[in-house]
């Protein structure tokens, strides 16, 4: 199961989505086969990683920085939103 689908579960995260209007399809988690690699070795099957997810809507573009706390044991994923960036996407 990937980090979004798990991170979509939660309506924390799904909240925030909707604050920005963000477009589910296009969120991407920046280096999301190697944390699902660590959180597989990990010995209890948690990890905590500092993550970029990028998103969009129609007219931004979206970088959200903040900690993953990720269980693949459980496959529960929280992410702590610690800032963000957005970047128009209209070039005027």
């Amino acid at each position: 199961m990937k980090i979004k689908e798990m991170l979509l579960k939660g309506k924390v995260f799904a909240d925030l989505l909707k604050d920005f209007a963000i477009e589910i399809p296009t969120i991407e988690i920046q280096n999301e086969d190697m944390i699902l690699n660590e959180a597989e070795s990990a010995p209890n099957g948690m990890l905590k990683e500092m993550i970029c997810i990028t998103a969009r809507n129609g007219q931004y573009l979206f970088d959200f920085f903040g900690t993953l706390y990720f269980n693949v044991v459980e496959r529960l994923a929280v992410f702590e939103l610690q800032g963000f960036e957005k970047l128009s996407l209209n070039k005027s």
